[in-house]
């Protein structure tokens, strides 16, 4: 039997091409991740502790920042030669030309003591006091800035100078994420980012001096709240953290792989169906001469895992060569690799094992029912072609599943529950699935309606044998629901969110120019700076403080008629020494209009009673509607240090566009740690990361999709060289070679469609129950369908199925009628 076996696979490796390919690109985004994971941690390892180079202890904050006071306790501890407090914040540059240099800034304080300095200085060299800084030497070449010569830098007040010393170099580092880095002194880099004290403080120690008696004079020292560790935990630390982060990526991709690997397992099995259907002649005639039921299935098994093995094996080299592709591309962004391509054995033995277990696996069932072919069935071809419908109790189980998983779809819209949408659409899935040997053929009777309308008996004939195998064709079509519907779920949900945002924006930001602030809130003083303007007439930055279980937030009168309806009293009555005071706020509290209210420790009046359909801040400990809003000017007298992130401003009265945004940039040229944007800008940049999550979703699920069509033309290329004699007698009674090369495109878009509808169909239903549960959930979300794009996906499949016919339809051709019809 083995070598019975053997021969078959080499005389049947055609038949097996397409099959191995679904393997072969399965098994290539499974080992591409594995492999890319390797050179993630590799590098992790390469960088972790590369600014704790001289590090032989840390002092970390757990809950407070730790103040300069605490690090000069640290520096008198016996066996301390050094300790720097090290912080990490954002800043900003002010470029050359005068404006701010794009892209999030890091900004880290540099210790001044040559016992902890790390950094790889290119030129110059590092800060020794306040007034100097060092930046990365791609940002110095790139704004021609000149050594020894005043940068501004800013960063939660305006900007001002300080005197390049030197530029040092952090690619591949914690400190390289794809913006400028800023190296500082300590006390300057306070003072630039505002914040209180230090994260971490370093410590150098004496040599010989005994780890454990230092860490517990540094905590100690340091007082409560601290963690002290040593220069290996520190090490471990960091390494932990880079392999963290290249693990949750990994699982990311891996999320995907297992997509294409499950639509690759349909395809495959599929394949081994209709193979082994086609060898019950042969079968039966092993069965004559002796062969045990037990052997036929072996032999099967076995054919499979060779399979499975020169696939994997391809799969391996291919993902190797993806690997590298991929970690090319993470080079250019903010995820260095930072190691070589490597092949570990243990990563190869990975892969080219599943690969071997996804084929054997998907495999099992199909050599199962080939071992039921009984002796008698050599004396007659009428077993060729199987046409064995799916049982009762499986249609009866798919049909329920089916509607538990539409019915779990409509209860998370009203239950509000996530897990409910994910639920639903796994049983749908799975529904669709064992309930597809009676929809999918009905649909492609649907479908093939208007064609065999449009082309006539040609196309009647591509339906008929479509149908005929109502397993083979809803295996074929259900591996490409998977793709497609998660593509299309995405899809919708991705169009949905960006109306929502977009609508959220139309309701919430009224004015012309929105100022945001990069990795933080707004400078200092910023506002007062614009407000000061005459060419604009509106400056209101958006602010809020839970005080007392309330959320107090600041409003501008001007604006306030956006967002907000009275419901006593008149918004016009809103202005300095004056609140509003939400409905349900009021309710609670027996507030009416005129009534004396106290917000921190000044006596406001109640203007009116408002109703607004927004709720106080996730996390912010106020209740829904348990909100007061007060003018800028107040809410600054009671809350001078609280920040907002957010500036509406709109022109003065007479003043155009043009003037009012070169006011608004003359102003912010000192502030490079913020953003000018209209409100169509505003807006794009709120949904640019939705559509870059789209981008690389649909481009991951792309192999999904890809897989299920090579399914398409495995498929049909195995019905052709099964319906041989079939063909040729058409091709004998008149159907010409183009009616031919119709017959089976139809057949291929038959297929490619109604697997396409089915997946559009559910990824909608599941967008769809998604985003109802987030509007009812407090959010402004609707159902978008994005018709262009799910039809430009409808279309992609069929063209795709299309081209996939053309081997087929070739196949078919190629062999003279005559010795078509002598074909056993």
């Amino acid at each position: 039997m083995l070598g019975l076996t053997l021969r078959s696979l080499r005389a049947e490796a055609l038949r097996r091409l397409l099959s191995t390919l679904a393997v072969v690109l399965g098994v290539a985004f499974i080992a591409g991740t594995l492999i890319l994971n390797d050179a993630m941690t590799d590098g992790a390892y390469e960088r972790a502790g590369t600014f704790d180079r001289h590090t032989d202890a840390g002092v970390y904050a757990e809950k407070k920042t730790l103040s300069p006071a605490t690090v000069d306790r640290v520096r008198a501890v016996d066996g301390v030669v050094a300790a720097e407090g090290e912080l990490m914040g954002t800043g900003g540059i002010v470029g050359s030309d005068g404006r701010p240099v794009l892209g999030y800034a890091v900004l880290a304080a540099v210790p001044t003591d040559p016992a902890l300095r790390s950094y790889d200085v290119v030129a110059g060299r590092l800060p020794d006091r306040p007034g100097e800084v060092v930046l990365d030497a791609p940002t110095v070449a790139r704004e021609g800035f000149a050594l020894d010569a005043p940068v501004r830098i800013g960063g939660v007040a305006a900007a001002r100078p300080y005197t390049l010393v030197g530029t040092v170099d952090v690619a591949r580092t914690t400190r390289d994420v794809g913006g400028p880095f800023i190296g500082m002194v300590g006390s300057d880099a306070l003072a630039v980012t505002g914040m209180q004290g230090y994260g971490r403080i370093m410590v150098a120690t004496r040599p010989g001096t005994d780890a454990a008696a230092l860490t517990d004079r540094l905590a100690a020292a340091a007082g409560p709240g601290v963690a002290v560790k040593t220069r290996q935990q520190i090490l471990d630390d960091a390494v932990e953290d880079a392999v963290r982060d290249a693990r949750q990526f990994t699982m990311a991709l891996l999320t995907f792989a297992a997509v294409a690997v499950v639509v690759a397992g349909f395809v495959i099995a599929n394949t081994f169906a209709i193979v082994l259907a086609q060898r019950t002649r042969q079968t039966a005639l092993l069965r004559v001469v002796g062969a045990t039921r037990m052997q036929v299935f072996l032999a099967a098994v076995l054919e499979s895992a060779v399979v499975g093995l020169v696939a994997s094996a391809l799969g391996v080299l291919l993902g190797a060569g993806l690997a590298a592709g991929l970690a090319a591309l993470l080079s250019r962004t903010t995820a260095p690799i930072g190691a070589s391509i490597t092949l570990a054995p243990g990563t190869v033995l990975v892969s080219v094992l599943l690969g071997v277990l996804l084929t054997v696996g998907a495999s099992l069932l199909p050599a199962w029912h080939g071992t039921r072919v009984a002796p008698v069935a050599a004396l007659t071809d009428a077993s060729v072609q199987s046409t064995r419908r799916a049982g009762r109790l499986r249609l009866a189980a798919g049909a329920l599943v089916l509607l538990a998983g539409i019915a779990a779809l409509v209860g998370a819209a009203v239950a509000g529950q996530f897990v409910l949408v994910a639920l639903g659409g796994v049983l749908a899935f799975f529904g669709i699935v064992l309930f597809g040997p009676l929809l999918v053929p009905a649909l492609a009777r649907v479908v093939g309606w208007p064609l065999r309308r449009l082309i006539g008996a040609t196309a009647g004939l591509a339906v008929a044998n479509a149908v005929r195998n109502p397993r083979r064709i809803a295996a074929t079509s259900t591996a490409l629901v998977i793709g497609i519907g998660l593509v299309s779920a995405f899809v919708v949900g991705a169009h949905s969110t960006k109306d929502g945002i977009e609508r959220s924006v139309d309701a919430q930001i009224g004015v012309d120019y929105v100022v945001t602030g990069i990795g933080g809130d707004l400078p200092a003083g910023l506002a007062a700076a614009l407000t000061a303007r005459p060419e604009l007439g509106v400056v209101h930055e958006q602010r809020a403080e839970v005080t007392g279980g309330i959320e107090v937030r600041a409003a501008h009168p001007a604006l306030v008629g956006r967002t907000l309806t009275a419901t006593a009293g008149e918004l016009s009555a809103f202005g300095p020494g004056t609140v509003l005071v939400h409905r349900e706020l009021a309710a609670a509290r027996g507030w009416t209009v005129g009534d004396q209210v106290t917000v921190g420790s000044r006596t406001f009046r109640v203007a009116a009673v408002v109703d607004d359909e927004s709720r106080p801040g996730a996390g912010s400990g106020a209740s829904p509607g348990h909100m007061i809003d007060m003018t800028d000017a107040d809410f600054s007298a009671v809350f001078p240090a609280e920040r907002g992130y957010l500036a509406e401003i709109d022109p003065a009265d007479g003043v155009d566009a043009g003037r009012a945004r070169g006011a608004i940039e003359s102003v912010l040229a000192g502030y490079p740690t913020v953003n000018l944007m209209d409100q169509a800008a505003y807006k794009k940049m709120l949904t640019g990361t939705v559509d870059m999550v789209l981008a690389l979703v649909t481009a991951l699920l792309g192999l999904a999709v890809v897989i299920a069509l090579v399914g398409v033309a495995n498929t049909l290329s195995l019905s052709v060289l099964e319906r041989t004699r079939e063909n040729a007698v058409l091709r004998a009674v008149g159907l010409t070679r183009g009616r031919m090369r119709v017959m089976l495109a139809v057949e291929a878009t038959l297929m490619a469609a109604v697997g396409a509808l089915l997946g559009l169909a559910l990824g909608t239903g599941v967008s769809a129950a998604a985003m109802a549960m987030l509007d009812r959930l407090g959010g402004d979300f609707h159902l978008v369908l994005p018709v262009g794009q799910l039809g430009l996906i409808l279309a992609v499949a069929v063209v795709a199925a299309l081209l996939a016919s053309v081997l087929p339809a070739r196949r078919a051709l190629a062999r003279p009628v005559v010795e078509a019809l002598a074909d056993l």
